[in-house]
């Protein structure tokens, strides 16, 4: 069990094979191969990648931890790979011959008078939202209780309050990161600001290793969250209807779609709205009329923001639920038997009946698209490359057939939808066979990215299949 720290108002592998040698170091717990405690210090989310074995974990509690596991991956030129919630898709956080620094030690939270929060780089979500909430503050991020808030800030953060309140990168006020020369630097716009620029959707394991993160909050508010169950027949309706009314609707409301694939699916739509429910209501209604159908369910809640979190979650802080169920956490969250990739809407869906037979001819799938636009479009300069896409698709094929076969069928979605919406995808989905990933994930920024890696890792530290180096 780790200890959680409520304060005041309460990367990712790459290719070498070298095996850690490093000497013990005051603060740091070192867990190598053959130690008691190794097989489950290893684990990440996915249980695909469990036969990984890196060549150490490192457990960090402070900069001078992070720094010295620089220090030691720089000397015995091994791979380094930070990790918080281990929730890579491709498992580069679990990566062979690597060490792993996992910062979830690194967990405070403190929040101020002036609305800002500090956050520890290894602090999980839903531990985030309920400190946030105890303090009486907000903040948008994302719908996972066991992700880390480096990874999803670092790749931009795409959430149920997105359109509301922007990406979680759009809301970092400064950062402290161990850069790969083993320096703690400040960086804000006033401090090193091109890697400021980066660090806000450039992705994780570019840069560095953040031990810190501070962010603008906003005084919490109350929520009606919403969910409408369609037919499966009205799936081609319901993919025409949503997206136009998404677009059409006021910045308060993000809604996310979602269906199995399979023809007897029931598509959904999944809504968070910052007001009341009596103000939410005709905006459904409206949704409603225009797909032409009436619903199977429906149900519009007024929620706390910590509430509609665990709604979205799937889980209550309550109890262990919302907790990691694995690496000998003792909580409650299962694994993840899925392969994912990703693609981002640059042009509205202008065939929805393709669109529908598409999802219904990817068996054994569960297929999301989460609207953006509204304040993430409207969202300051970062390095995040999609402040013009409509929505973010993920296609999620689980493993019932085997990981091989399962990552065929997502690999004919993945590129399908490339050709119906354009090559792009989101940077926090990595797919490791994502075609022209390079493009695919850093988009326009590219260049100014590898600029920038250039400038702080000349030596290469930080490497891994799909990173800048």
């Amino acid at each position: 069990m780790r200890r959680r720290s409520f304060v005041k108002a309460v990367g990712l592998g790459a290719l070498s094979t070298v095996v850690f040698t490093g000497t013990s170091a005051a603060g740091v717990r070192w867990i190598r191969p053959g130690d008691a405690g190794y097989a489950e210090a290893k684990l990440g989310y996915f249980p695909m990648y469990d036969h990984q074995r890196p060549g150490a974990i490192a457990e960090v509690t402070s900069v001078a931890d992070v720094q010295r596991c620089i220090e030691e991956a720089r000397r015995s030129g091994s791979r380094i790979a930070a990790r918080c919630g281990g929730h890579s898709y491709p498992g580069y956080s679990t990566a062979d011959g690597a060490l792993v620094v996992d910062v979830r030690g690194l967990d405070r939270i403190e929040v101020h008078a002036d609305g800002t929060v500090d956050v520890g780089a290894g602090v999980l979500l839903m531990d985030l939202y309920k400190a946030l909430a105890a303090a009486g503050r907000m903040m948008p991020a994302g719908t996972c209780p066991t992700v880390g808030i480096s990874g999803l800030t670092l790749g931009g953060g795409i959430g149920v309050t997105a359109r509301q309140m922007g990406l979680t990168c759009d809301r970092v006020v400064k950062l402290e990161i161990v850069t790969p020369d083993g320096v703690h630097r400040t960086v804000s716009p006033a401090e090193h600001p091109d890697l400021f620029w980066a660090l806000r959707g450039g992705g994780g394991g570019n840069f560095g290793i953040v031990t810190r993160f501070t962010f603008r909050t906003e005084p919490v508010r109350n929520m009606t969250t919403w969910r409408v169950k369609f037919a499966p027949a009205a799936l081609p309706a319901l993919l025409d209807a949503w997206p136009r009314w998404q677009a059409r609707a006021p910045w308060a409301m993000t809604s996310s779609f979602g269906v199995s694939g399979g023809t007897g699916a029931s598509p959904s739509i999944h809504g968070c709205f910052i007001g009341t429910a009596a103000k939410a209501k005709p905006f459904i209604d409206d949704l409603v009329r225009r797909v032409g159908s009436p619903p199977t369910s429906r149900s519009e809640t007024e929620k706390t923001f910590l509430a509609a979190m665990e709604e979205f979650a799937w889980c209550s802080t309550a109890d262990k639920s919302c907790q990691p169920g694995w690496g000998g956490g003792g909580g409650g969250q299962t694994r993840g038997e899925y392969v994912a990739t990703s693609r981002m809407l640059l042009r509205p869906i202008s065939d929805p009946q393709a669109l529908a037979d598409l999802l219904r001819n990817t068996p054994n799938s569960y297929n999301m698209i989460d609207a953006v636009g509204g304040a993430v479009s409207d969202g300051p300069p970062t390095a995040y490359p999609h402040r013009d896409a409509v929505g973010s698709i993920q296609v999620e094929v689980f493993l019932g057939d085997g990981e091989a076969a399962a990552r065929r069928t997502m690999g004919t979605a993945r590129d399908e939808l490339g050709r119906m919406f354009g090559e792009a995808g989101y940077v926090n989905y990595l797919d490791p066979q994502m075609p022209n990933w390079q493009r695919t994930y850093y988009g326009r920024n590219l260049s100014r990215l590898r600029s920038v890696v250039r400038r702080y890792d000349p030596d290469r530290v930080f490497t891994f299949p799909q990173g800048l180096a």
